[in-house]
């Protein structure tokens, strides 16, 4: 509990002169009253660590009692026999460390209260309806409230501008659970290594992954896997997930597990038949050094741009090597031909989410400089569709490799470096699986 505390003392801070509304992820029904699985908004997380529908945080730092308020559902006995246990009202205080605590069914009743005397007010219009119009008619009954004195919100203010921020440099804690994480997402990824062979479909592989992260205490995946065989290697979010390994091909796996609300983010590329064929070891080597390159200007101080600009010097350099580009490299370069072959960016921010919050501008819209504490991908590829004019050796080949990187206060640290990705290692374990199935034949 202590941890939100701190954070919502932050956040109070940061949300000074205003209030702030910042509600949890509703239940979403896919048919019926069958719901999909509930996650968490990611920052109403963020700052209560609390697991349960239909709530909402009021941060108000101008008020002398009641700064940081509750709303939240009312324990329901017949409601629980269905959907388990509620926390209640009464124990909210105590439990989640706030000042009061009131049933969300009186959060319309209530709003207007905390809306007056507060010069902004932050919150993401349009994430529901009906909490919107709730906001949007107690702004009306402040406004009404203060005709003759007082004031009442006049500035609106997305509540990501405070909280990206805060959630772009992860703790401690934080950093623990990525590391749990790393190893439950390196546990699935070696699984289905071991699992490759020529005859088994994508499904079955990603079923073993999957399994693996379950059987290690993660909650789920922390997006769509994709797992991809031959070509389909090329599509980059490929998720069907539905074709036969082919004897010759290279299987890309992007997937990782989702640990405590917290994202892993992994991509491994290796051949099925466990040796790569000279074409797919000559394209791996050359995406395995545009990471090395890309993860060595991961550091305090260095603008976020030129981990990517690393990447893309290192595989136009390789291209060229192998013929898949002609040309000069500052040539290349200027025409951006390399898009033809690597055509994404080389990274993002991880974290609550996936894709997770943090600025990638600053104030003057140049690249953010990295800071201790932020979690980047580093995550280059190459990827060789069928249609382009080119060695027709090369065509049909899709290769990404991709790890989590913590920044340091004097370097970084890859969250998941035991992830196998050399080559060697990758045809000892794919090659030892392959020949363990041949065995049993």
């Amino acid at each position: 509990m202590d941890t939100f505390v701190e954070r919502r003392a932050r956040a109070l801070q940061a949300f000074a002169g205003g209030v702030a509304l910042v509600p949890s992820a509703r239940t979403m029904y896919r048919n019926g009253d069958s719901s999909y699985p509930f996650r968490q908004n990611s920052d109403f997380h963020y700052l209560t660590g609390f697991d349960e529908p239909d709530s909402l945080l009021v941060l108000a730092p101008e008020r002398e009692n009641e700064r940081s308020v509750f709303f939240l559902r009312k324990r329901d006995r017949a409601q629980e026999i269905w959907d388990g246990k509620r926390l209640g009202i009464e124990r909210a205080c105590e439990s989640l460390g706030v000042d009061a605590a009131y049933p969300i069914d009186e959060l319309a009743a209530r709003l207007p209260d905390y809306l007056v005397g507060a010069a902004s007010l932050h919150y993401a219009f349009g994430g529901n309806a009906e909490t919107d119009r709730i906001v949007r008619e107690a702004l009306e009954t402040a406004r009404v409230r203060t005709r003759r004195q007082g004031r009442t919100p006049q500035t609106f203010v997305e509540p990501s501008l405070v909280l990206d921020e805060m959630r772009a440099i992860k703790s401690a804690g934080e950093v623990a659970i990525l590391r749990r994480g790393a190893a439950i997402t390196r546990a699935g990824h070696v699984a289905a290594m071991r699992h490759t062979k020529a005859g088994a479909y994508e499904y079955e592989i990603q079923a073993i992954l999957e399994s693996e992260y379950r059987r290690s205490g993660a909650q789920s995946t922390a997006y769509e896997s994709i797992v991809a065989s031959g070509d389909n290697a090329t599509v980059l979010h490929y998720v069907a997930n539905r074709d036969r390994l082919e004897s010759g091909a290279l299987l890309l796996i992007d997937s990782g597990c989702e640990l405590d609300c917290y994202a892993t983010d992994v991509t491994r590329t290796w051949p099925v038949d466990g040796r790569f064929t000279p074409e797919q070891r000559e394209l791996y080597a050359i995406v395995l050094a545009a990471q090395k390159a890309a993860i060595a200007r991961v550091a305090p101080g260095i603008a976020r741009n030129e981990f990517h600009d690393a990447a893309v010097r290192t595989t136009t350099e390789g291209l060229i090597d192998v013929g898949l580009l002609h040309g000069s490299l500052d040539e290349n370069l200027e025409l951006e031909r390399y898009r033809d072959y690597f055509m994404h960016g080389t990274g993002h921010w991880l974290g609550l989410d996936v894709h997770d919050a943090g600025p990638y501008r600053d104030a003057g819209d140049l690249p953010v400089k990295f800071r201790p504490g932020m979690i980047t991908t580093v995550e280059p590829g190459i990827y060789v569709h069928r249609d382009l004019d080119c060695d027709e050796r090369f065509k049909g080949i899709g290769i990404r490799i991709e790890d989590d990187i913590l920044v340091t206060g004097d370097g970084n640290e890859n969250l998941t470096a035991a992830i196998p990705k050399s080559i060697q290692d990758l045809e000892e374990i794919v090659g030892a699986g392959v020949r363990i199935a041949a065995a049993a034949l």
